[in-house]
């Protein structure tokens, strides 16, 4: 079983910062891209930034310049550093891993999603 577990969503208020983090466990061989999305109420999910495993990044245009995606392959891990957040990154965020496990084939796997909240 694979499993990606999301971290550091919260309350924060225009301008501010947060940093989420999504660690991936179980039967992991490889990882090839992870990445972010989220989804506001009433709206589609939407792709956010994505990082391949070689360390190529991809980003909305809604978002470049103030976020930025990392990821750490020794601890199959993905962050997300979100700086000078408006109301409009308001969203469940989750987190999205191609991962390579026990019946040999990629697959796509998804995190439970945190809440990320931007007061004006």
């Amino acid at each position: 079983q694979v499993q990606l577990v999301e971290s550091g969503g919260g309350l924060v208020q225009a301008g501010g910062s947060l940093r989420l983090s999504c660690a991936a466990s179980g039967s992991i061989f490889s990882i090839n891209a992870m990445g972010w999305y989220r989804q506001a109420p009433g709206s589609q999910r939407e792709l956010v930034a994505t990082i391949t495993s070689g360390g190529s990044t991809n980003y909305a245009d809604s978002v470049k310049g103030r976020f930025t995606i990392s990821r750490d392959n020794a601890k199959n891990t993905v962050y997300l550093q979100m700086n000078s957040l408006k109301p409009e990154d308001t969203a469940v965020y989750y987190c999205n891993a191609n991962i390579l496990s026990r019946n040999w084939r990629y697959s796509d796997y998804w995190g439970q999603g945190t809440q990320v909240t931007v007061s004006s």
